[in-house]
């Protein structure tokens, strides 16, 4: 697999994300969300959190991966996009 991933430093979001030079999205393969927002100011985060999904024959497809590079996805994304609490939009 040709993985290309870089996260914005102090913005949970992809600059670049590449799977087999095909342009991807953190959406095909889980979900990102505030899981404290609650506690968090105005336009800031109490807990952002990446959370993967299980594979779909269509995603692995989509991306011509193996479940095992699918899950690698999610760990990089699970680690890059996790952000806790942040204050960058603010």
């Amino acid at each position: 697999m040709e993985l290309e991933l870089k996260i914005y430093g102090a913005l949970c979001a992809t600059s670049v994300f590449t799977i087999n030079g095909i342009d991807a999205h953190y959406e095909d393969f889980g979900e990102k969300y505030d899981r404290d927002s609650e506690n968090a100011e105005d336009y800031a985060c109490g807990n952002m959190q990446f959370t993967g999904n299980p594979s779909t024959t269509e995603i692995l497809l989509k991306y011509k991966i193996t479940e095992e590079e699918y899950q690698e996805v999610v760990s990089k994304l699970e680690d890059g996009l996790s952000f806790g609490c942040c204050g960058w939009c603010v």
